[in-house]
C-alpha cells in the first residue's frame, strides 16, 4: 500500500519470516528464474555454447528415451537459429574441451559416473516428480575441462531442463504460435558457477482446448485437415516449452484417438499427460459414442454398453500415461438428470473402478491416476454425501468465471489422491459466452490460483483456453506459477510481465508494454467485451465513459507507436500478442459509447446525433477490418482465428455473426433551435428547465454545459454570468452544431460556505436557459484525510494504512487489481478465523473527514470471490472508530441472480449503514474475519449516489 510505514513493513517482514519470506524475496526468486545464465560475452569461467562460429557437442545417452531425444533435436535447431551455428550430437564422449551433457539419471550412463565419482550432486532431484538440474561442472572426466550438465529425474525433468536452456539463449516458448522471432547471437555462454534445481509444486499442469468452433477448428481444417498429430505437436511442444504436461484435447466435433491413431502415440512419445474432460469418462470422447450411436448415454438403462464402451477406452490407453476421469455427466455436457442420483453415479464409479482394477492390475490401481471433476452440478453430488477412494484426485472448478467455488477441507487434505483446480478463460454458457479476446487479468488469476495452493489444491491445474490464441498471455503466466506458485506474489507481477514482454520483443519497451497489457486486461476484467452496452459506462455522470475513452485511446496510440518502433521481424507477433487486443477492446468500447450518445443526444434531439450514429457505423466496420487485418498476417497465417461473433448477444449464446448497435437517426429542422443540457442529467432545454450544477470546495473541480442546434441552421448565442466567482473556460458567440461549455469556480473569491448564483443562456426562441450554480467552502481549515465532497467519500482500498498484520493473518496489496487503483486481499491461514473476535483481527483504516451528518450508506465493493469453504461465507467488519463494527456477509445473498450480477459485473457491491451523528473527523475501519475477501472499493454515500458502473472517482485527501 502507498500510505503503509516502509519501516513498519519491514519489520513485519522480518518478524514472520515464513510467511512473509514469499513477498519479500518472491520478487528475487522470479528475477533469478528468469534472469539469464546465458550470457553473449564470455568472462573467465563461463562455458562457451557457441564461441568462434563452433557450436558445442551436445551428448546424449542411446538408451534416454525417445521424447527426449525431439527435445534435445529442439535445441540443436535452436542453437542453429540463434546462432548459426550447429552442434552435433554425439552418443560418446571424446576428448574434448567443452560438452553438453544431456540425460536422465535412469538411462544416462556418464551421469551416474559422474554421480558415482562426487563431481555431480543429484541428491536435489534424485526420485522427485519431473526435477530438474542445470549445473557446470569443471574437470567433470578426463580429457574433459568443461561440462554443462542438463539432467532430469525423469524423462520429463530433462526435457523441461533443455528447454529451459532453449528459452536462455533467446527462444520464446511462443516462437511459433505467436511468431516471435528467434533473438540473433554470434556468441553464447553460460556463466560460471550456473547451478539450477528445480522440481514442479503442481504435478499435472496443463489447458484444454474448448469452445473451438468456428475459430480454432477452421483453422486446423484449413491447415492440417484434422486435428491430427501434425497439429498437435505443436501444442505438445508449447506445452512443454513452458514446462507444462497435461492436456484435454478439442472435443467439440473430434475425437482425440480417432482423428488420428497417431495422436496418442505422439503424445505418449513426447511426453504428454492425457486425459479427457469433465464429460468424457475413461478416455473416450464424447463424440465417439455419438459416431458409434450404441444406445442412449444413461447408465441406468444401457450399462452393459457404457461399460464395454469404456473398458475399451482403458485398453486403448493400457500403455500410455494418462489421467482417468471417473462419473458420468449428461450428453453434450449436461446434468444428468432433473434431480441426483447419488447411488447410480456410485455404481458408475465402481464399475470405472472395476474396469481399472482389470486393465491394470487390482494390486496397481491405487496407482493409476484418476480424476473426479466437481463441475457445476457434480460438485453438489460430493456435497450431499457421494464419495470416491482416497486415491481419486478431487479437481474442483471455478464457476466458469475465475472464481473458485470449492477448496479442499483439513480432512480432504489428507487424500492420497489430493486435489486439483479446473480455471477458465473460456467458456461457452451463462450468463453470457465469453471467447473471443483474452478478458483475464493475471492479477485475478494469481488472487484465486494462490489461494488454491495455500490450501493444497496442487495435484493439477487445468485452465480452459478456448482456442489457445489469443490466450497467450494468461496461458504463459497460469503454466509458470503452476510450475512453482510459491515464485509469485502480489508484489512481483508487473514484474512478471516485463520479463515476458523482454522475452518476446527485447528490453528496451518492457515496461511500457507491460503496462499496455495490464490496461486491456484490466479494462476487459470490469466488463467482458461481449457484455458491454451502451449503457454499461455512464455518459452523464463522473465523465466515466469519457475518463475510458481516453484511457483506451491512449493505449492504442501508444501501441501503434510501438508497433511502428518495432523491427520488421518483430510487428507480426506484437500486432497478435499486444497491438491487436488493444486496439480490438478500445472498439468495442467506442462501439457502445457512441451508440449511448446517439440514443441520449437523439432523446435531447440534437442534430449532432446524426453524426455519432456515423460513429457506430465507423466502429462496427473498424472491428470487421480488424478481425481481416489479423487474418491476413503472414498471408493467412492465422486465417479465422478473429471469427468468433462478438457483437449483439442478447442471449448466453453468441449472434450468428455481429450485429451492430441500433442507431436512432434524427432528421433536423430547416431552421436554429437551441437545446441546453447539463451534466448529470438526461433531459435537455425546454424540455426541462431546472438546469443544476452544483460545486464543493474539495470535489470536482469542472463540470459542463452544452449548448447545441437542433437545427441545421447556426445560430447567435448570448451567455451571461451572475457572479464573478462562477467561471466559463470559453463564451461562443455562435453554435453551429454543439458546444460544450466548461465551468469552474473562482474559489478565492468566496468567503461564504454556500453561495448561489445562475448562468443565463439566451439563443433562439422565447426566454433563456437558467442554470443554477450552486458551491459550497468550508469554514474549517483544520482537515485532515479523505473529504467527504460532492454527497461521497470514495475510496480506493489500498489507499489506507494496514493495522495489526500477523504471521498467519494479512492484508496483502494486489496491484492493477480490479476497477480502480489496486485491491487489498485478506490472506488468512486456512484454519484461521476472526469472525468472532474482529477486535484482534488486522484490519484497513482509512482517515475521513465529513461536512454533514445523518444515516450513510457504505458501499463496499468486491472482488466476486465464493465461499470456498463449506460452512464459511466471506464476512468482514467495518465500523467507525472505535465503535463495535458490524459483520458483514459478502455472500448474504448468494443466489443465481446475484451470482449473474456479480460476475457480468466483476465484482459484488454489499452496503451497509451507518449512524453518523456528528460531522467532523472520522476513522473507518474494515476488518479482515475470512480468507477470499479482496476489498477494490469502498463508497460512502452521504447523499444519494449518481448511477455509474465504478463507482464514484477517488476523494481528495488531505495530509
Amino acid at each position: 500500500m502507498r500510505e503503509i510505514s516502509v519501516y513498519a513493513n519491514l519489520l513485519l517482514r522480518v518478524m514472520y519470516v515464513k510467511t512473509w519470506c514469499v513477498l519479500l524475496v518472491s520478487c528475487f526468486l522470479l528475477s533469478a528464474q528468469a534472469s539469464d545464465y546465458v550470457s553473449l560475452a564470455g568472462k573467465k569461467g563461463d562455458f562457451p555454447l557457441v564461441h568462434n562460429g563452433n557450436a558445442v557437442a551436445i551428448y546424449l545417452d542411446k538408451a534416454e528415451p525417445q521424447g527426449l531425444k525431439l527435445a534435445v533435436t529442439n535445441l540443436q535447431n535452436d542453437m542453429q537459429k540463434v546462432s548459426g551455428a550447429t552442434s552435433e550430437l554425439v552418443s560418446a564422449i571424446t576428448k574434448q574441451k567443452s560438452i553438453v551433457i544431456v540425460g536422465t539419471l535412469q538411462h544416462s550412463v556418464v551421469l551416474q559416473q559422474l554421480v558415482a565419482a562426487g563431481k555431480l550432486d543429484v541428491s536435489a532431484i534424485d526420485g522427485q516428480w519431473e526435477g530438474m538440474l542445470i549445473q557446470l561442472i569443471n574437470q567433470p572426466m578426463a580429457g574433459v575441462e568443461q561440462a554443462l550438465v542438463v539432467a532430469g529425474s525423469d524423462m520429463r525433468g530433462a526435457i523441461f531442463g533443455v528447454y529451459d536452456l532453449s528459452e536462455k539463449i533467446g527462444v520464446s516458448p511462443w516462437y511459433w504460435w505467436a511468431d516471435v522471432p528467434v533473438k540473433q547471437a554470434k556468441s553464447l555462454f553460460v556463466k560460471a558457477n550456473t547451478l539450477v534445481q528445480q522440481q514442479p509444486k503442481v504435478r499435472y499442469r496443463g489447458i484444454f482446448l474448448n469452445d473451438e468452433a468456428p475459430a480454432l477448428s477452421s483453422w486446423v481444417h484449413e491447415k492440417y485437415g484434422n486435428y491430427n498429430s501434425a497439429f498437435y505437436q505443436h501444442v505438445f511442444e508449447l506445452l512443454l516449452r513452458l514446462k507444462a504436461n497435461f492436456l484435454w484435447p478439442a472435443m467439440w466435433n473430434n475425437s482425440f484417438n480417432v482423428d488420428d491413431i497417431a495422436n496418442p502415440q505422439l503424445a505418449n512419445t513426447m511426453g504428454i499427460v492425457m486425459s479427457t474432460s469433465h464429460h468424457e469418462p475413461m478416455m473416450r470422447a464424447d463424440k465417439e459414442w455419438h459416431a458409434e450411436r450404441d444406445g442412449k448415454w444413461d447408465y441406468a438403462v444401457n450399462p452393459k454398453k457404457l461399460y464395454k464402451f469404456w473398458q475399451e477406452g482403458a485398453q486403448r490407453h493400457r500403455d500410455y500415461e494418462s489421467v482417468y476421469t471417473l462419473g458420468m455427466r449428461g450428453q453434450a455436457d449436461e446434468p444428468m438428470g432433473e434431480n441426483e442420483n447419488i447411488a447410480l453415479l456410485e455404481k458408475i464409479v465402481a464399475a470405472q473402478r472395476q474396469i481399472l482394477s482389470d486393465t491394470f492390475g487390482k494390486d496397481k490401481l491405487s496407482q493409476v491416476p484418476q480424476v473426479w471433476a466437481l463441475y457445476k452440478e457434480v460438485q453438489s453430488y460430493y456435497e450431499n454425501g457421494m464419495r470416491v477412494p482416497d486415491d481419486v484426485t478431487l479437481l474442483w472448478s471455478d464457476d466458469n468465471w475465475g472464481n473458485l467455488r470449492r477448496l479442499p477441507t483439513p480432512d480432504e487434505r489428507k487424500r492420497s489422491g489430493g486435489a486439483g483446480v479446473y480455471y477458465h478463460f473460456d467458456y461457452v454458457g451463462g450468463p453470457r459466452s465469453y471467447r473471443w479476446i483474452n478478458t483475464v487479468p493475471i492479477t485475478k488469476i494469481w488472487e484465486q490460483m494462490n489461494l488454491a495452493y495455500d490450501y493444497q489444491a496442487n495435484r493439477i491445474w487445468l485452465t480452459n483456453v478456448g482456442d489457445l490464441k489469443p490466450m497467450e498471455y494468461p496461458i504463459d503466466f497460469f503454466l509458470r506459477m503452476a510450475w512453482n506458485p510459491e515464485n509469485y506474489s502480489a508484489d512481483n507481477l508487473v514484474t512478471y510481465g516485463q520479463q515476458w514482454a523482454t522475452q518476446q520483443f527485447g528490453a528496451e519497451h518492457a515496461v511500457q508494454i507491460e503496462k499496455l497489457m495490464t490496461g486491456y486486461t484490466r479494462h476487459n476484467g470490469r466488463r467482458k467485451p461481449e457484455l458491454m452496452e451502451p449503457d454499461t459506462y455512464s455518459v452523464l455522470n463522473y465523465n466515466e465513459a469519457s475518463r475510458i475513452s481516453t484511457e483506451l485511446q491512449s493505449y492504442v496510440e501508444q501501441a501503434e507507436t510501438l508497433h511502428e518502433k518495432m523491427p520488421e521481424q518483430y510487428k507480426d507477433a506484437f500486432f497478435q500478442l499486444v497491438l491487436h487486443p488493444v486496439k480490438a477492446t478500445r472498439i468495442i468500447f467506442e462501439l457502445n459509447h457512441n451508440a449511448a450518445l446517439n440514443r441520449l443526444y437523439a432523446e435531447q434531439g440534437r442534430a449532432s446525433s446524426n453524426d455519432y450514429a456515423a460513429q457506430v457505423k465507423y466502429w462496427f466496420a473498424a472491428d470487421k477490418a480488424l478481425e481481416q487485418q489479423y487474418h491476413q498476417l503472414g498471408k493467412g497465417r492465422w486465417n479465422h482465428f478473429m471469427s468468433q461473433p462478438h457483437i449483439g448477444y442478447t442471449t448466453w449464446n453468441n449472434p450468428p455473426a455481429n450485429i451492430m448497435p441500433n442507431i436512432v437517426l434524427n432528421e433536423p429542422i430547416n431552421a436554429a433551435d437551441m437545446g441546453v443540457a447539463v451534466e448529470g442529467s438526461a433531459a435537455a432545454w425546454p424540455v426541462n428547465g431546472n438546469l443544476p450544477l452544483k460545486f464543493d470546495f474539495y470535489g470536482q473541480q469542472q463540470r459542463y454545459i452544452d449548448v447545441f442546434n437542433k437545427g441545421n441552421v447556426p445560430f447567435d448565442v448570448n451567455i451571461r454570468v451572475s457572479e464573478p466567482w462562477i467561471k466559463l473556460a470559453t463564451r461562443p458567440a455562435q453554435i453551429a452544431t454543439e458546444q460544450r461549455l466548461w465551468v469552474s469556480i473562482d474559489w478565492s473569491q468566496l468567503s461564504t460556505e454556500h453561495a448561489a448564483g445562475t448562468i443565463d443562456i439566451k439563443g433562439t426562441g422565447w426566454g433563456s436557459a437558467k442554470v443554477k450554480i450552486n458551491a459550497f467552502k468550508p469554514a474549517d481549515n483544520n482537515i485532515h484525510g479523505f473529504v467527504e465532497a460532492d454527497g461521497y467519500i470514495s475510496l480506493d482500498a489500498g489507499s489506507g494504512t494496514v493495522q495489526q498484520q500477523a504471521k498467519d493473518a494479512y492484508w496483502q496489496e494486489i496491484p492493477n487489481h480490479g476497477r480502480t487503483l489496486s485491491s487489498m486481499t485478506g490472506l488468512i491461514k486456512p484454519e484461521l478465523s476472526f469472525v468472532d473476535k474482529p477486535s484482534q483481527a488486522p484490519y484497513l483504516e482509512y482517515p475521513l473527514h465529513f461536512f454533514t451528518e445523518g444515516k450513510f450508506e457504505i458501499h463496499t465493493i468486491v472482488a466476486p470471490s465464493l465461499n470456498f469453504v463449506p460452512g464459511r461465507g466471506i464476512r468482514f467488519a467495518i465500523g467507525f472508530d472505535d465503535e463495535k463494527p458490524q459483520i458483514i456477509d459478502v455472500l448474504a445473498e448468494n443466489n443465481a441472480v446475484s451470482w449473474e450480477e456479480s460476475v457480468k459485473d466483476g465484482v459484488r457491491a454489499v452496503i451497509s449503514h451507518h449512524d453518523l451523528t456528528q460531522a467532523g473527523a472520522k476513522k473507518l475501519r474494515l476488518y479482515l474475519l475470512e480468507s477470499g475477501l479482496t476489498v477494490q472499493k469502498l463508497v460512502i454515500a452521504t447523499s444519494e449516489l449518481k448511477s455509474s458502473y465504478l463507482a464514484p472517482p477517488p476523494s481528495r485527501k488531505l495530509p
